[in-house]
């Protein structure tokens, strides 16, 4: 049962990145942070993520965007803003299926939240500091059986409480 630990959009936290890694780093297959870390890409804190370079990180050796599988979820993770996420998720989308991504991850606009269009999950962990919503800030865990059949997206606060207003239940099964 693969599972993922998703987070944007620190904006130079450390020690609460590090905290929510340790807190997390042991229970799942696979972490990313979707960008706007100001870390370097050899940072302690970005050790063990998958991370792509936001709007406001300057470490040329962070990509824009990076695809990539853990088991059968197929990631494309970007920051967004080179995708107009604000507008519209159809640039993001088209992305990722020329990729053959059924998750889509990105922040850009620190607005938590999860849906799926077609045969895509769409994921924005939010900001774990500087939200743009009724939430506080946040990040994201997702877990889904092996066939896909049951894909779950929990989001949480900084201290580890579950924001049960977020959470978002689907099937990427075919």
């Amino acid at each position: 049962m693969p599972k993922v630990l998703i987070l944007s959009d620190s904006h130079g936290w450390t020690e609460e990145v590090i905290k929510i890694k340790d807190r997390h780093q042991h229970e799942v297959d696979a972490m990313i942070h979707c960008g706007d870390s100001e870390l370097t890409h050899d940072s302690e804190e970005l050790s063990g993520f998958q991370a792509v370079q936001g709007n406001m990180d300057f470490d040329a050796k962070l990509l824009e965007d990076i695809d990539f599988s853990v088991g059968p979820l197929h990631f494309f993770v970007t920051h967004g803003h080179l995708y107009n996420i604000k507008l519209s998720l159809m640039s993001v989308a088209y992305r990722g299926e020329e990729v053959g991504a059924n998750v889509i991850c990105f922040g850009h606009s620190h607005v938590a939240g999860a849906e799926k269009m077609d045969d895509q999950l769409f994921i924005n962990p939010g900001s774990i500091r500087q939200p743009r919503s009724a939430h506080p800030g946040s990040y994201a865990l997702l877990s889904a059986t092996e066939d896909l059949q049951e894909v779950d997206v929990r989001f949480y606060t900084m201290s580890g409480q579950e924001i049960p207003g977020l959470a978002y239940q689907t099937s990427l099964k075919s």
